[in-house]
């Protein structure tokens, strides 16, 4: 694919977002509106320590998104959680996801020693495991998570 880059989102009300939200819609999902409204309101903005929010982008357009928070579950701030992460449905099986979430651990090793997530599709299951999670309820409100100390 040509074009393709991931840079940090320092401002997400700058970039369109539409149309990711459109399509997480489509599927079924709603956590790119949650995303949204949370960061219109300043509940989560992706700005405490270890934190990030990237998006992955053709060009100027952003074809998917991803972000690492502090768990606010479990009030351990070595615990990172991966949130509101989406690929585009036109832009999945390409390696796009893989290479969104790759660089999103590779930031979480320097603050976190587990990230955790939540995923109830099948899908996301084996988009996960494949990439190191190991699926369990070890953790408040995750279905996966990943030592970042013992990841080959």
């Amino acid at each position: 694919m040509k074009d393709i880059h991931i840079q940090q989102i320092e401002n997400l009300m700058k970039y369109e977002i539409s149309h990711l939200v459109q399509d997480s819609k489509e599927e079924g999902f709603n956590f790119l509106i949650k995303l949204i409204n949370e960061y219109e309101n300043k509940i989560n903005v992706f700005k405490k320590t270890g934190e990030c929010l990237y998006g992955i982008f053709q060009g100027n357009t952003l074809i998917g998104i991803g972000g690492l928070n502090q768990d606010p579950f479990t009030g351990d701030n070595k615990i990172g959680r991966l949130r509101r992460f989406y690929i585009a449905k036109n832009y999945r099986g390409k390696g796009l996801g893989r290479l969104l979430l790759d660089r999103i651990i590779s930031d979480a090793k320097k603050y976190f020693t587990i990230v955790v997530l939540n995923t109830d599709t099948e899908q996301g299951d084996k988009f996960y495991t494949s990439g190191g999670f190991v699926k369990g309820k070890q953790y408040v409100g995750a279905s996966h998570y990943l030592n970042l100390y013992k990841r080959m």
